[in-house]
């Protein structure tokens, strides 16, 4: 379902709705009313308007063809919009020869704005009564105030990149790579140059990218990195530093949330660009709460009794899904209740808002599992275990959403980016139906949205001369006008403020608007997961012991003491 749904080309896009909608009306002017003369520039705007939203090459040719008037007024006409700067060319030779057209920022803006107002006008005057009244507010109120104001789509570079064989990427198999993958036709076109991405389940992706580390010369012009491996990538040499190849005021640092932009960074230096920043929420089912009369739960005790209320196994309805699954799974979701119970899983600093994960190229970090705040985890995972489905252990970042896509669970812990599992598919009985809040505390704790995603980050061991293309992409990629375009297409992640908060955005979905106050009242937190270089080893033992006492085979001191003594080891070890 979730491939198909994503694939659907511009969906929300009000700009390529519009487009397409004069097109259309064009043709059957130009073929009713006859006698009726083509408008040149429309018809040329359109056609290189529609072929930019669809990442399709145009050529002189084919925007003269397009034209409806004769090859002589056409070329003339098309010469006066690259003079008043609505056109320009890109070469697609080194002799220059052979180019492309694009629009400019300047056409692409009109275009935009003249989309709106087609939009309204026409709801207008053919919507129902309600559409009237609802487009007549947003006509005279929000829609003109500055904060409002909407992000272009993304055009294409002034320059092609110039890699031989192409822009290579490493990505992560999840709905948001698989929707840049979808759309790589149109951004070969923004970028000027054939795109490879190839994709890997979490494990295989931290493996690979090791891998490559230890080529002569890197496979990859931009690899994927979850934020936990930040640490680790830094201290192996995996990654480039950011500012020593690039003016990192191009990427707009501050339009990032604040925990997304942090956690790119080693020793107080970026080594990735957010390309998801997508904090794990509680998704749970407005309407059955509504019907039961049950507030949304704020606490770990309000959860579990929610769960409770929910869970008739005889009726295939449960209370609630999570990562339970042996091993990375388990691992992240031990570490994310333990800072629900208000404890880091090492010895961080306390600090106004949680707890300091900025400085963590520190000798003294002592993992911090077999705690009273430990054991008061390991005893909630247990609680919950009574209230979830029949298949839990086996669950992990998928098979937890798709039983609540389905219906059969009430509440299910999930990251923003598996949303579209449920959102964009109307016969799931969570559609619209769906709210989102923090992570439920425990007494001891607060609100919190652990925040996971990725980095896309440049590999140490790139060729020099395909690191300043590879800067380019990296921009390109991450921009505000591309990440929106990821949003239009089925992505639930924005990793800018200036995403979240575009009209054209907010109205695909809760979760932006959501996950924006999270940010703004700092509940979006990285800490949970800090970055340590043997971080990945010890979710996995994390993820090992604690499975073990979930199947029953070690009590919860035992899982905990195992846990905590294969942990210090593991960092003694490389200390």
């Amino acid at each position: 379902m979730i491939a198909k749904a994503v694939s659907e080309p511009q969906r929300g896009d009000v700009l390529h709705q519009v487009v397409q909608f004069m097109q259309d009306l064009c043709a059957e002017v130009e073929t009713t009313l006859e006698p009726s003369a083509p408008n040149p520039y429309l018809n040329m705007s359109l056609h290189l308007i529609q072929s930019h939203l669809e990442g399709r090459l145009v050529t002189a040719s084919s925007v003269i063809a397009a034209s409806g008037v004769p090859y002589a007024t056409a070329n003339r006409k098309l010469a006066e919009m690259q003079k008043a700067g609505l056109i320009r060319q890109r070469p697609r030779s080194k002799t220059g020869k052979s180019f492309s057209l694009h629009p400019t920022r300047a056409l692409l803006s009109d275009w935009s704005q003249l989309a709106d107002r087609i939009h309204r006008f026409a709801e207008v005057r053919f919507g129902t009564s309600d559409q009237t009244a609802e487009t007549a507010d947003y006509y005279f109120g929000g829609s003109y105030m500055p904060a409002q104001s909407q992000i272009q789509p993304p055009r294409a570079l002034p320059s092609p990149l110039k890699l031989s064989g192409g822009l290579r990427i490493l990505v992560h198999g999840d709905p948001t790579f698989m929707v840049m993958d979808n759309l790589k036709r149109q951004f070969e076109q923004i970028v000027g140059t054939k795109i490879s991405q190839r994709a890997f389940s979490i494990d295989r992706l931290h493996e690979e990218a090791r891998r490559n580390a230890e080529r002569p010369a890197s496979r990859y012009d931009l690899i994927a990195v979850d934020l936990p491996w930040v640490g680790e990538f830094v201290k192996q040499g995996v990654l480039l530093p950011l500012d020593k190849v690039m003016d990192i005021d191009r990427l707009d640092p501050g339009d990032f949330h604040t925990a997304g932009w942090r956690a790119a960074h080693w020793g107080g230096r970026p080594y990735g660009v957010p390309s998801q920043t997508t904090p794990e929420l509680l998704f749970y089912r407005r309407d059955l709460f509504a019907e039961a009369g049950i507030e949304p739960p704020t606490t770990s005790a309000d959860l579990l009794a929610a769960a409770r209320h929910f869970h008739d196994p005889t009726r295939g309805q449960y209370g609630i899904a999570w990562n339970a699954a042996r091993g990375t799974a388990l691992g992240h979701t031990f570490m994310m209740t333990c800072a629900d119970f208000g404890q880091p899983i090492f010895n961080l600093p306390e600090i106004a808002g949680g707890f300091d994960a900025d400085h963590l190229d520190r000798d003294d970090l002592v993992p911090m599992i077999d705690t009273p705040r430990g054991r008061d985890a390991a005893e909630y995972l247990m609680a919950l275990l009574e209230y979830s489905p029949p298949d839990i252990l086996s669950m992990s970042w998928y098979e937890r959403v798709r039983p609540y896509a389905a219906g059969k669970v009430a509440m299910a812990y999930g990251y923003t980016l598996l949303a579209p599992y449920f959102e964009l598919d109307p016969a799931s009985p969570a559609h619209r139906n769906t709210g989102y809040l923090p992570h439920p505390h425990g007494p001891h704790g607060m609100p919190l949205a652990p925040v996971g995603g990725y980095v896309l980050g440049i590999p140490a061991n790139l060729p020099d001369d395909r690191i300043d293309d590879a800067v380019e992409a990296l921009i390109a990629f991450t921009s505000p006008q591309a990440q929106k375009l990821y949003v239009q297409n089925g992505s639930r992640t924005a990793p800018r403020y200036s995403v979240g908060a575009d009209p054209e955005v907010r109205s695909l979905s809760p979760i932006f608007e959501a996950v924006d106050q999270m940010s703004w009242r700092d509940e979006l937190q990285f800490w949970p997961r800090p970055p340590v270089p043997e971080i990945c080893e010890i979710i996995s033992i994390c993820g090992e012991e604690f499975h073990d006492m979930l199947r029953g085979v070690k009590t919860p001191p035992e899982a905990l003491a195992r846990a905590q003594a294969r942990s210090e080891e593991r960092i003694i070890s490389t200390g």
